[in-house]
């Protein structure tokens, strides 16, 4: 072996066996092969659990929020979860690395007792966050992984070609080293299925992105979740004033009443089950203000009490989007000075600007509550079919009142009993097939929420009217989707690519059977001069 082999394999071995010394042991080789199938199993199951929070990246504040009901404190958990999981991820990845150096080094796989115990670790971590995440978040988010797949699918099965590619080498090494028939049968036959699967995964995949480019409708609207979020406090002012700057077609908000009929801005509210006295904790200074003071909902507070929150300062304290520090000293100082708004006000800067306004009522009273809400709205002035009616309470009392809003709904099925033609749902839970079949029958489909660049260009190839979005700042610059291709044109590069992987494997095949054979013919040359050697050993001392 030369001394860069050497050195390799003296490397390899002190980080994946904490040993320096080569050691032969057939049990230790039996109990190496066993390591490295775990050891490449935790590697596989921390990488698909890494991509499972790369997806699930769009929604990252649901998680954050569902932590926030629980404990009463904001947290950005999900990043704390994304940072723990990738360091598990970077070990697992990095000693599989270490355990190929070393079987194709030829090098003993007796993983050191250190290393079992951080893999077990590794692998309970991901077992707690499969089993948490499917039981607390996985009816919303699992369905996403499927979707995420229509846009990562093609690409995954390139790279997923050059790693088997890479690695048929060493399959190849064993497969000729081995002796036995049944060990040559059993690497033969896994070898064979997982290339199979691999190279025939485009059968399956179907996504909306592999169209004609002449089939790509227009660019979906956006729609301002709660304003700007990520540029300004949430249900604020500056936030609908930062989304105008992105050319959004309406503000989507949510509203409550007061205690004295006024119709205000704010999100949390005491009846999605979080404790009492907490539906104003997360955006505003509630506790500062009133201390001794427990709040059940927003009919506990009048208007003027609302108004002396500060909504802005929770911002630049938690930064929820990691993009407080972006924002310039004056922006900082107006955000820190925001309160409540009103309904009013909101719909007054979207007169001005002739912005949409679409909104969820959380109310304890929804009867007498809309009524106020309506009456709000009508005394605005606002153009009537600028406002896109979402709630389900009363809505009959609204098209009798109002019958120039547009009424959205929040199901399909709700829709067709009403004869409705427009559309608002969780993005996961369309597909994209149905998706497009619905704009076919002339149905605007608005989808929520969407923040990522590589969802929404999924969902702009599927055919969404708009979206609801966090980042219309990222989402306003893009011109065409990340990626469209004519299905003729990615069959022939599937088709290119699987044949190209398939002629290096034959060749790398090749040379492992010859190089096989040479050791083999080598090795009897050996015998023979030792066995010939032998025998005029014994005829001379038979001679003399």
């Amino acid at each position: 072996m030369s001394a860069l082999g050497r050195c390799c394999t003296a490397c390899s071995r002190g980080c994946y066996s904490c040993r320096w010394r080569n050691r032969d042991n057939n049990q230790e080789a039996k109990c190496g092969c066993c390591w490295l199938f775990l050891v490449s199993l935790a590697s596989l199951l921390s990488l698909c659990w890494m991509y499972f929070f790369l997806v699930a990246f769009n929604d990252r504040e649901e998680l954050n929020w569902k932590a926030f009901r629980l404990m009463g404190h904001w947290v950005n958990w999900f990043m704390v979860l994304v940072i723990v999981y990738a360091v598990i991820s970077c070990y697992c990845v990095l000693l599989l690395v270490f355990a190929l150096i070393q079987a194709a080094l030829k090098a003993p796989l007796d993983l050191h007792w250190i290393h079992m115990i951080f893999l077990f670790c590794g692998l309970i971590l991901i077992t707690c966050g499969v089993t948490g995440i499917s039981l607390k978040w996985g009816e919303r988010e699992l369905p996403v992984v499927p979707l995420s797949l229509q846009a990562t699918g093609p690409f995954l099965q390139f790279g997923a070609v050059g790693a088997l590619t890479l690695l048929s080498w060493l399959v190849f090494q064993s497969f000729h080293r081995t002796q036995k028939a049944r060990s040559k049968l059993l690497i033969a036959v896994v070898f064979g299925g997982v290339s199979a699967a691999i190279f025939m995964w485009p059968c399956f995949i179907r996504s909306p992105c592999l169209m004609a480019k002449s089939d790509l409708l227009d660019k979906p609207k956006l729609l301002g979740h709660r304003g700007a979020p990520m540029l300004a406090p949430e249900n604020t002012m500056m936030s609908f004033n930062r989304s105008l700057g992105c050319g959004v077609a309406a503000f989507e908000t949510d509203v409550q009443v007061s205690k004295d009929r006024e119709p205000f801005l704010m999100h949390d509210y005491n009846g999605d089950g979080s404790k009492k006295g907490e539906f104003l904790l997360r955006t505003t200074n509630v506790r500062e203000v009133f201390p001794n003071q427990s709040f059940r909902d927003s009919a506990s507070l009048t208007w003027k009490e609302l108004q002396r929150l500060n909504a802005g300062e929770w911002f630049l304290k938690t930064d929820p989007f990691r993009t407080a520090s972006q924002l310039s000293r004056r922006e900082q100082e107006a955000a820190r000075n925001q309160s409540v708004p009103s309904l009013m006000q909101l719909l007054r800067l979207a007169q001005r600007h002739n912005v949409s306004v679409i909104f969820d009522l959380y109310s304890p009273n929804q009867h007498n509550d809309t009524i106020d809400v309506v009456d709000t709205i009508l005394r605005s002035g606002i153009e009537p079919s600028l406002i896109l009616w979402l709630p389900s309470a009363q809505r009959r009392y609204v098209s009798a009142t109002a019958p120039s809003f547009i009424q959205y709904y929040a199901s399909e099925q709700e829709m067709l009993d009403n004869g409705g033609k427009h559309l608002n749902m969780r993005y996961s839970n369309l597909s994209t097939q149905k998706i497009r079949e619905l704009r076919r029958s002339n149905v605007t489909v608005n989808l929520w929420t969407v923040n990522e660049p590589w969802l929404f260009s999924l969902l702009w190839c599927a055919g969404a009217s708009s979206v609801t979005t966090n980042a219309c700042h990222l989402l306003k610059d893009m011109e065409r989707p990340h990626w469209t291709m004519e299905p003729r044109e990615y069959r022939l590069i599937w088709i290119s690519v699987d044949a190209v992987s398939v002629v290096i494997m034959a060749i790398l095949c090749y040379i492992q059977r010859k190089k096989r054979e040479r050791q083999k013919g080598y090795s009897h040359q050996q015998d023979g001069d030792a066995a010939s050697f032998l025998l005029c050993t014994v005829m001379t001392r038979h001679v003399s």
